[in-house]
């Protein structure tokens, strides 16, 4: 059944739009044709791109993109002299808004771009007092508050490396990517609310810290008027106390191709995967992103309800910022102490651009329309949104409940190993519900089957043909491990994990993962480190974890375990539910904890997590014939009916 479009811009809103400049600058006649050159002249896409950016290098690169390496780990404006911080407040009007903040209790703060350039020069010359030194690892625990804004720009500035660490996560996950990394400083805040509840921050970085001898400093900002956990005596100092040292706030000499950050996502085995992005890769991915899709550009007033943690975080910061526009952030739940907050907060911020994850929207959609209509969105010009696919019913309700069938809805796919998009609308195409009308310009992308041939009408694997500006520059200390995750299956091609399809009209639709990558809100977590919290309980043996379909999350994690002792009390139950919370974070909590006999497994040992969603749902398993104990899978497929 061929799907309707459901959006068709007009004739002003084609003229209005960037990407209209854009495909002119390039001297194509439409999208289509600026499209199909993008992708064969990769190169030729990308120096139009860097002039339509206004993007300097000092000095000029020697070489636009360099892959004598391979394509695997290709390097993009070679020899050139790029720090990202000195791009975002450089040539900007010094007395607009640079940075807009609500917090979820009602409070407001607004940094023009002139007091966001102070604050980043005073925590520079801060940071370099402290000792952190160009490449040092840094870890960002921090709510989205003007402060780390200025704290992501003034590490790039010092040449230092974030670490953005999602604020929901407990001690064992902020440990254990403060350890990989080998960081030297952390900051936090000393608590920050949810839901009209204080999280004690600090507390929790306390604990994990414990475990991180490497260490040597913690930045606390104050959030909320909250007593805190100590200050530990020559490890601990205030924000304030930070800003107030250090004369020298100079700017580092970066290379385009130097580190910048690392964004930790999760795969399905081992330890989570630190994606290593550069300075002239992530944030000029994020900025041509915005301006040629979501129509941000100078004055622009975008919003997303994100983390720091989720690459959308940096993504907003940084894209916003190049562009000239002003970043709206909000702390807090978006539907809390009403329904409707978040559309205030679109409101009075006078937002252009609001991106929302398809959990949020279901939502919202169950409360009722009357509260969306009790503010006006009069300045929207698009819904963004990404994190997971969606499903018909809430993509209705945004368009047509809320945004009454006038504000397009941006549907935008991609990842943290991307720096962005793959797959988005944009403002000359129309929209199709829960589609994308095409891959972002420079991606050459393409949907194959297991042969690695293109196919059209039919579900297969989504892959990229060609290196872009933004791809990652590998996992960090596990070249090999990156390699076999995207480059292997299909030689010289990225293969992305996402199932997808294209219509006949040539509409993008993503089917889900091709993975067993859990996707809990729009949060991904890979099964083995779920699966490493359970099995680090004195009870539980074994464990396998799962993503289950949820009418609110999207998808839920189911665990498996097998105990020492064959009891499973429902105590147990619960504690292992808050043990994951504790050490992962609360939305990372299971829904359901079953006690099996047996992990199935093939007879080489791999656990086999497809199976056991599929026996779970009561869905066909298929091919069962490595399975070294098939009579496992009727187990939880009795356990899901009992």
């Amino acid at each position: 059944m061929t799907i309707p479009i459901a959006w068709q811009p007009d004739s002003d809103a084609r003229a209005r739009a960037r990407l209209t400049d854009f495909v002119r600058q390039c001297g194509e006649k439409d999208f289509a044709a600026l499209y199909k050159r993008s992708v064969e002249d990769v190169e030729w896409f990308t120096e139009q791109l860097l002039r339509f950016l206004e993007v300097t290098f000092d000095p000029p690169y020697e070489r636009l993109l360099d892959v004598s390496g391979g394509v695997e780990w290709a390097r993009w404006c070679v020899g050139g002299g790029f720090n990202v911080a000195t791009a975002c407040l450089t040539g900007k009007d010094p007395a607009q808004t640079a940075v807009a903040w609500e917090g979820e209790e009602g409070t407001t703060r607004a940094w023009s771009y002139r007091a966001l350039k102070v604050m980043v020069h005073k925590c520079a010359a801060g940071l370099r007092d402290l000792g952190v030194r160009k490449g040092d690892a840094v870890g960002v625990h921090l709510p989205m508050m003007p402060e780390t804004v200025a704290a992501m720009l003034a590490l790039a500035r010092i040449g230092a490396v974030a670490v953005p660490l999602f604020t929901g996560f407990g001690p064992g996950a902020i440990a254990g990517r403060m350890n990989d990394v080998g960081a030297v400083c952390l900051l936090t805040a000393n608590a920050f609310p949810r839901r009209g509840k204080v999280i004690a921050s600090k507390a929790t970085v306390d604990e994990a810290l414990a475990r991180c001898p490497a260490v040597r400093h913690v930045v606390v900002v104050t959030r909320l008027e909250h007593e805190a956990a100590p200050m530990t005596g020559g490890r601990d100092l205030t924000w304030e106390s930070l800003c107030e040292r250090g004369g020298d706030s100079s700017a580092e000499k970066t290379g385009a191709e130097d580190p910048l950050l690392i964004v930790y996502t999760s795969g399905t085995t081992g330890r989570p995967k630190g994606i290593v992005h550069a300075h002239c890769g992530f944030p000029l991915k994020s900025a041509a992103d915005m301006a040629l899709n979501f129509n941000v550009g100078w004055r622009s007033r975008i919003g997303w309800i994100t983390d720091i943690g989720w690459m959308m975080g940096p993504w907003l910061i940084y894209g916003g910022l190049l562009l000239g526009g002003t970043v709206a952030l909000f702390d807090g739940a978006p539907d809390y102490p009403h329904p409707a907050r978040i559309w205030a907060f679109a409101d009075r911020q006078n937002l252009t651009v609001l991106g929302l994850s398809p959990t949020l929207v279901r939502a919202l959609a169950a409360q009722g329309g009357e509260w969306a209509r009790k503010y006006s969105l009069h300045s929207l010009q698009c819904f963004g949104s990404t994190g997971e696919p969606w499903n018909p019913d809430p993509w209705q309700w945004l368009f047509e409940t809320v945004g009454e069938g006038r504000i397009p809805i941006v549907n935008y796919s991609g990842g943290t190993e991307i720096a962005g998009g793959i797959l988005c609308d944009n403002p000359v195409l129309g929209t199709k519900p829960c589609g994308f009308a095409a891959p972002c310009l420079g991606m050459a992308a393409d949907v194959v089957n297991e042969a690695g041939e293109s196919v059209r009408g039919e579900v297969g694997e989504l892959v990229i043909r060609k290196p872009w500006l933004g791809m990652a520059r590998g996992f960090h200390g596990d070249p090999e491990r990156y390699l076999d995750t995207y480059w292997r299956t299909f030689p010289g091609v990225w293969r992305h994990g996402d199932f997808a399809r294209i219509d006949e009209d040539g509409y993008w639709f993503i089917a889900g993962r091709s993975d067993d990558t859990i996707k809990v809100a729009g949060k991904r977590v890979g099964p083995a480190e779920v699966e490493s919290v359970l099995v680090g309980h004195p009870e539980v043996k074994e464990a396998a974890a799962v993503g289950v379909p949820d009418a609110l999350k999207g998808s839920a994690i189911a665990a498996f375990v097998v105990l020492r002792n064959g009891a499973f009390a429902p105590e147990l139950e619960e504690e292992l539910k808050d043990r994951v919370a504790r050490e992962l974070g609360k939305p990372l909590r299971p829904a359901f904890v079953v006690a099996v006999r047996g992990i199935p497994k093939t007879r080489n040992g791999k656990i086999m997590r497809r199976l056991v969603r599929a026996a779970w749902l009561g869905e066909p398993c298929g091919d069962v014939t490595a399975l070294e104990d098939r009579t496992l899978l009727d187990e939880i497929a009795r356990a899901r009916r009992s």
